[in-house]
């Protein structure tokens, strides 16, 4: 059977290929002394709090099961613009927020929704591969634009100046950013959305880390900017509902009608179930519960990748959000004998039991040298995967 050009321009998902290959030795593990140990994923250990849990079994058992508008939950976009008030004291009218069916979803509208055959986006490299799928799945074209340690890897209001051509239609950004956990400073952020105005384009900003930050100077929504800002946001990560699939994006008014339609036909709605549970996130308790495991999250962030920098596993710039250490593992790889992240990788799984992530999925520009860490596991677990690694790496 012939597939469709567009099938086959999407790239294999190699963080899974690995992820599968680990849950292949964690079986043969599980009952050792050493057990696998997971840190390739990007997913909270944490499930979504007790309010939450029960929100959803009451909608189950007072039958609110049937599909919702395609936009979602009135009361649950009105929850979600209340919540930007309340956290980043911006202004979000609930009007044009759209719930969807996780953030996947939400990139996926926002593609088909201004991209056109033959139009090219910008974003960095290393960035979300998922992110430029979405881009090609739309007959667009995702161009990755090389970024270094010293610009955060992220890009800047120059270099999207500078790159700018006659096909660009725009940008896509993730602030913060997988797999690098960088930000981009709103003060930057307001420069590339001003270079990309002057073309007329687009900018998307993918924001479902922004819950996740842990620095003052990065940590607002580019949303602040102005209501031409397309930010796509999700349940999944700061509101730890993962398998819910639940997420929303925030475009221009007059854009909800088109991204409304294409919901309509594509989804239909996102669950009902999610979008009744979401309605608890926003409880004083469920809030006061998520900054308690965001304030987890960074004490992880500040033991491991210190740990890691030590043992010559050097993460270049300290992620500021989300739960990623982007390590350059030249050195480790010298010392064991493999030829980069991939081999590496597969290396520290079978000797050492711990599940990493190669930088092959991530883009071109010297991927190969660096390795992603999650810190989303436990303290006991990133304690223990550390002692591994640094008998392994001695």
């Amino acid at each position: 059977m012939q597939v469709s050009q567009r099938a086959q321009r999407i790239e294999p998902f190699y963080v899974m290929e690995v992820a599968k290959a680990a849950q292949a030795l964690a079986a043969s593990t599980a009952n050792s002394d050493q057990p696998m140990i997971f840190l390739n994923m990007g997913e909270p250990d944490f499930t979504a709090p007790p309010l939450v849990q029960e929100a959803a079994s009451r909608a189950v058992r007072s039958g609110f099961t049937q599909y919702t508008q395609a936009t979602g939950l009135p009361e649950l976009r009105e929850r979600i613009g209340q919540w930007y008030a309340q956290r980043f004291g911006v202004n979000v009218p609930a009007r044009r927020i759209v719930i969807t069916a996780g953030a996947s979803a939400a990139l996926q509208l926002a593609c088909l929704a201004l991209v056109n055959p033959g139009d090219e986006v910008m974003m960095p490299d290393p960035s979300y591969p998922c992110n430029r799928h979405f881009v090609s799945a739309a007959d667009g074209t995702a161009v990755l634009i090389p970024t270094t340690a010293a610009e955060r890897f992220q890009l800047s209001g120059q270099k999207v100046a500078a790159a700018w051509g006659d096909k660009t239609r725009g940008v896509l950004l993730a602030s913060p950013s997988n797999p690098t956990g960088t930000s981009i400073s709103l003060s930057e952020m307001k420069l590339i959305h001003e270079v990309v105005q002057g073309h007329g384009g687009i900018s998307i900003i993918d924001e479902i880390y922004l819950g996740l930050s842990h620095e003052a100077e990065f940590g607002q929504t580019a949303l602040a900017l102005d209501d031409q800002i397309i930010s796509i946001n999700s349940f999944s990560k700061y509101f730890n509902m993962t398998g819910w699939r639940l997420g929303w994006l925030v475009v221009p008014e007059d854009l909800v009608p088109v991204i409304e339609r294409l919901a309509q036909n594509l989804f239909i709605c996102p669950s009902t179930i999610a979008q009744h549970a979401a309605l608890a996130c926003f409880e004083t308790e469920s809030l006061a519960e998520y900054e308690r495991r965001r304030a987890e999250f960074k004490a992880r962030r500040d033991f491991f990748l210190p740990t890691l920098n030590a043992m010559g596993l050097t993460v270049p710039v300290m992620a500021d959000g989300a739960f990623y250490a982007w390590a350059d593992c030249t050195a480790a790889c010298e010392k064991l004998g493999v030829t980069g992240s991939w081999d590496l990788a597969f290396e520290l799984m079978n000797r050492a039991h711990v599940a990493v992530t190669p930088g092959r999925d991530f883009g071109h520009a010297d991927t190969a040298k660096f390795i992603r860490f999650s810190t989303a596991s436990s303290m006991t677990q990133l304690r223990e995967a550390a002692s591994r690694l640094s008998a392994l790496l001695a």
